[in-house]
């Protein structure tokens, strides 16, 4: 028999149902205000709350539309992106006149002139080739098909031939500049945090990592470390190392070049528990000799390390979308166990220091 809700309960129901049919609302506005340059102009203003009327002055708006950004920056205050302060002690102003904005942490990370910015991020994800995977969902999961994604469900082509298929137009520069700025960020909060991971370490390959920037940070931060970025041929072909740091291109799932340690960032979550098993071993194969200090270093999500709320969520999120995009899947530290220890590894650590993702360490 179905249950009937009382008033309270079926409006609470109501409340959340409505609430998460329009979370995209969130992002979008986000995605907005990003395109507009809300972010760099405010940052551009300086320390002092930003007026309105400034505001849209400075973004060349018709000031009819005023409200309609009035209404934008409410939601993006709401969401904790932007902060209000008075600006003087009149009351009863006109839609926030005697207000203005400043930013927050997390809009500083927005400005496009942040040596960190995570806009890049922002504008790879919310793609509409990306929408267009959310819709294939369904039939997806109906159908016998056991190998592809609902990317490629959508799109005919698995997610990393639609990328090369698109490498030289502007969005495979966006997702280029998206991988570029999370290395960025990477590097920094790894050297900050954790730079004794590589003591002793004489020789590194960065297995996957693609146009190097997480090893070229490494290769300035260490000269004595002898770094390689290990790529498909087609990826490292036009790629010029120096110094200490070169490009070699293979297949990691043939052969990857000897090193004391191997780093492969944001790589296993792109591939299932099999494939992932493999490409461990071909990392525990290409180890060098001096076993006590050869290791693998994973950058990765730990689902669940991260005990708030909006962490998990934040990873759950992730997780579906690299089943959506890519077939993969984020794992929590049992699934991490079972992998390093069918790949024949004796033990590992993880360091949770990169907020949502964490450094595991795994020894031979």
């Amino acid at each position: 028999m179905e249950e009937v809700l009382d008033g309270n309960d079926l409006l609470e129901a109501q409340s959340h149902v409505w609430n998460q049919i329009f979370i995209f609302t969130k992002s979008m506005a986000l995605k907005c205000a990003v395109e507009l340059g809300i972010p760099d102009i405010i940052h551009s203003h300086g320390p002092k709350p930003m007026p309105l009327s400034q505001l849209v002055s400075a973004l060349q708006l018709n000031p009819e539309k005023t409200p309609y950004i009035y209404r934008l920056m409410r939601v993006l205050v709401h969401s904790g992106f932007f902060l209000t302060q008075k600006l003087s002690e009149q009351d009863g102003d006109q839609e926030g006149e005697n207000h203005g904005y400043v930013l927050t942490n997390s809009s500083r990370l927005l400005v496009k002139t942040n040596p960190l910015t995570l806009a890049p991020f922002l504008f790879s994800t919310l793609q509409p080739p990306v929408f267009d995977s959310w819709s294939s969902l369904p039939s997806w999961l109906q159908s016998e098909d056991r190998t592809s994604s609902p990317f490629g469900s959508s799109h005919g082509v698995s997610f990393w031939e639609y990328m090369g298929r698109i490498k030289s137009t502007e969005g495979g520069a966006i997702f280029d500049a998206s991988m570029a700025s999370d290395a960025k960020f990477v590097v920094r909060v790894l050297l900050e945090k954790c730079k004794g991971v590589f003591d002793g370490v004489e020789s590194l390959v960065d297995v996957g990592g693609g146009t190097g920037n997480v090893t070229r940070g490494i290769a300035q931060a260490f000269p004595q470390i002898e770094c390689t970025v290990f790529d498909l041929p087609q990826v490292v072909a036009d790629l010029k190392g120096e110094g200490n740091l070169k490009f070699v291109g293979g297949d990691m799932f043939g052969a990857i070049p000897p090193a004391d340690a191997l780093l492969l960032k944001w790589v296993l979550h792109d591939w299932s528990d099999e494939e992932c098993v493999k490409i461990l071993k071909k990392c525990k194969e290409a180890i060098k000799g001096n076993e006590k200090k050869g290791k693998v270093m994973v950058i990765d999500m730990v689902v669940g390390n991260n005990k708030t709320d909006d962490s998990i969520e934040t990873q759950l999120f992730f997780d579906m979308m690299v089943m959506l995009m890519v077939g993969g899947k984020e794992r929590d530290e049992k699934e991490w166990a079972h992998l390093i220890k069918q790949a024949g590894f004796s033990a590992y650590k993880i360091l949770p220091i990169l907020g949502l993702r964490s450094l595991i360490e795994i020894y031979p």
